[in-house]
């Protein structure tokens, strides 16, 4: 079901070998162009269209009434509505230790540069909704939204056939609880258009956040510049560093619920333990016979993306993970906490047999919008920063700048661009000494 990879006394990069799931993007983009360049020049009639043609449902608008999303609230199931309330909570209480300060720095007396941290005005975040239905990307979302005090949040999610062409309902309710009320029924490269450019209905945003698939990666690398993005999300993934002293049927457990997402999804064992490797294998064997998206799971298991990884001992295993950079990393060894510190490319570290994944999926309070594909070694995942500019204000005073003036001059100069310099010349009747 699941492959093997011995790295055992490999001295090549990892990299070079590790399973990954193929995500062509750049393939994808000339299919989301037309879809794109519609929206941005017909605007609702093109979604309309659009969603009719891909999502076999016919919208007469794209904005879901209040009233829907009310009533979806009301109608929620209390345990649902339960375990989305206690996941907000957790969320705000990390989300909001991320929050930035405004500071000034006095450089010389007179002159100072401040720092302030400002919110973007206006965001859209998708929320994907495929294979799965994901009210708690609405939480991951908005949350870190709502905690840089953004103003402006629209969220997006495909329209269900089952629903009447609405959003889900559980969607609906969750941006219900979270006070958000703009939510529009619109999936794929065509919502990411919807944000961009803006329609009848729906403003154009600054920024755009949230997973989905590769049309929707496509768009965001399209149309990246007149918004900004996140990030452009591949297929989810979790690595499992372990040793002998990992439980084999909580292993498996792990990379099956990873690898229900979708059958792209990667789902890999870097372990120094062959017969770790070996009780791995029969837990999937049990465990995926007995499970409700079997087939789902078993091609994504079966897929050149997933495999098990046999190293020598867990320093080549660190060495592996680090290489790798998951979207999600586990630590199932010894002294776990001591392992993942030296950790350094990950999305999220989930330490130990009692932080799962899928804890951190809905309610450890950390987000799980995070990079995939290898970015986790150059990217973070979504916070509130993600939502925030840092804006220089600098202010001197005339004594300030005449102290520093030859220095600017100097460097004018020396780059051949003595207009620089003239710009500060000019406050002084052109002398500087020092010039």
């Amino acid at each position: 079901m699941i492959s093997r990879i011995d790295l055992r006394g490999s001295t090549s990069d990892p990299r070079d070998v590790l399973p990954r799931a193929e995500f062509d993007v750049e393939t994808a983009l000339e299919k989301v162009r037309p879809i794109c360049e519609d929206v941005r020049h017909r605007g609702v009639a093109a979604l309309i269209e659009i969603t009719e043609r891909f999502d076999g449902v016919t919208l007469t608008s794209t904005r879901v009434p209040e009233e829907r999303i009310t009533a979806a609230l009301e109608t929620l199931d209390p345990k649902v509505r339960a375990a989305l309330e206690e996941s907000i909570r957790r969320a705000r209480l990390v989300h909001r230790e991320q929050r930035r300060t405004d500071h000034t720095t006095q450089v010389v007396p007179g002159g100072t540069v401040s720092e302030r941290w400002v919110p973007v005005d206006r965001v859209g975040l998708y929320v994907p909704g495929g294979l799965a239905v994901y009210p708690s990307s609405v939480v991951m979302n908005v949350v870190p939204a709502q905690e840089a005090g953004v103003a402006g949040i629209a969220v997006s999610s495909p329209p269900q056939k089952e629903f009447g062409g609405s959003v889900h309902p559980t969607i609906l309710a969750a941006c219900g609880l979270l006070g958000v009320t703009e939510v529009y029924a619109a999936g794929g490269a065509q919502a990411i258009a919807m944000f961009a450019y803006g329609t009848e209905e729906c403003a154009p945003v600054n920024l755009v956040t949230g997973p989905g698939n590769i049309y929707v990666a496509a768009a965001k690398r399209l149309l990246k510049g007149r918004i900004g993005i996140d990030a452009e999300a591949g297929p989810t993934e979790i690595a499992v560093l372990a040793d002998d002293s990992a439980s084999a049927r909580d292993v498996a457990a792990d990379l099956i619920s990873q690898a229900e997402h979708d059958p792209m999804a990667a789902s890999v064992l870097v372990t120094d333990s062959p017969e770790l490797a070996d009780a791995v294998e029969v837990e999937l064997a049990e465990q995926v016979a007995n499970t409700k998206h079997r087939e789902r799971v078993t091609e994504a298991l079966s897929g050149k993306q997933s495999g098990i990884v046999l190293v020598s001992d867990i320093e080549q295993g660190l060495a592996v993970v680090n290489a790798y950079a998951a979207e999600h990393l586990e630590i199932q060894t010894r002294d776990a906490r001591a392992v993942a510190a030296r950790v350094r490319n990950a999305g999220a570290i989930f330490i130990g047999p009692y932080a799962p994944v899928s804890l951190g999926d809905y309610a450890a309070g950390s987000n799980h919008v995070l990079p995939t594909g290898g970015c986790a070694c150059h990217s973070s995942g979504l916070s509130v920063q993600s939502f925030l500019r840092g804006i220089h204000v600098v202010d001197y005073s005339r004594e300030a700048l005449a102290d520093v003036a030859a220095h600017v001059v100097n460097l004018a100069n020396a780059e051949d661009l003595p207009g620089h310099g003239d710009a500060i010349r000019a406050r002084f009747e052109w002398t500087v000494p020092g010039a």
